[in-house]
């Protein structure tokens, strides 16, 4: 009877050791990522709220990486391997998600310069932003949580064991070339949603500066600036119902397809 039971805890225990080791590379991965995603890795959420998160993350899609995982080695080298590895692509598919906030700040920022809106509210949040930037990520945030990020977000992992093989660091010409591609196409886009507010500013000052000229008695500034500010709240107001649907389009194809850009 003993012996049996011996060989049962040694099974045991290595069965166990699987696991751990398994769940401490998923666990690494997803904390790497869930610090820089949207919505669950912002500023302003508490770090304990943030690590329940990972926790959660990592007891969802743990199950389903498993059999993917190196085998379990709780020695240095190998276990520091691991954690190097695993941070590394945590970190790439975060950043790649945080580029797509920063489109709808670039934007937002972009739109308040060009409507003479960037000093209101400017220091509000985490990030010192102007408020067309912050009504913008608000919005966007809340659209991405509406639609399902956070189970999205689980596929994402599971799906980026695939870009990513456990325990095996990315070739680091292509990471550069995905990194260079996505930061373009992300401040291509950005300027791309800003645009409206653009040509609304090359249209006030060129109406302005036609109006000084006809009649320089008039302090057109003084005119104008209510007038630019309230166009741009009223561009604002009939575009974000395009911006909006056009960013969050562009984060479900990388949340389908980090590896290529989006469409």
């Amino acid at each position: 009877m003993m012996p049996e039971l011996l060989d049962l805890l040694d099974t045991l225990s290595s069965d166990l050791a699987d696991l751990a080791a398994g769940g401490l590379g998923v666990f690494i991965r997803v904390g790497a990522m869930m610090a820089l995603v949207p919505a669950f890795g912002e500023q302003v959420i508490p770090v304990r709220v943030r690590l329940g998160i990972t926790l959660a993350f990592t007891a969802i899609t743990a199950p389903a990486i498993a059999p993917d995982m190196p085998p379990a080695s709780f020695t240095p080298g190998p276990l520091m391997h691991l954690i190097a590895t695993e941070a590394l692509a945590g970190l790439v598919l975060g950043i790649g998600l945080r580029l797509l906030i920063m489109v709808l700040q670039i934007a937002g920022t972009i739109a308040a310069q060009a409507t003479s809106l960037s000093q209101f509210f400017g220091g509000a949040g985490a990030d010192p932003q102007p408020a067309m930037s912050q009504i913008m990520v608000m919005a966007g945030l809340a659209l991405a949580l509406i639609g399902g990020l956070h189970v999205k977000l689980a596929a994402l992992v599971v799906h980026s064991y695939t870009l990513f093989p456990a325990g095996q660091f990315p070739d680091a010409a292509n990471l550069g070339e995905w990194g260079v591609t996505h930061a373009a196409r992300a401040f291509t886009l950005a300027f791309t949603l800003a645009m409206p507010f653009v040509i609304l500013s090359l249209l006030y000052y060129v109406a302005l500066g036609a109006i000084n000229k006809a009649m320089p008695q008039l302090m057109v500034a003084f005119v104008g600036a209510p007038a630019i500010t309230f166009a741009g709240l009223a561009v604002l107001l009939l575009t974000a119902p395009m911006i909006l649907p056009l960013w969050h389009q562009t984060l479900e194809g990388f949340l389908l397809d980090p590896e290529g850009l989006p469409r």
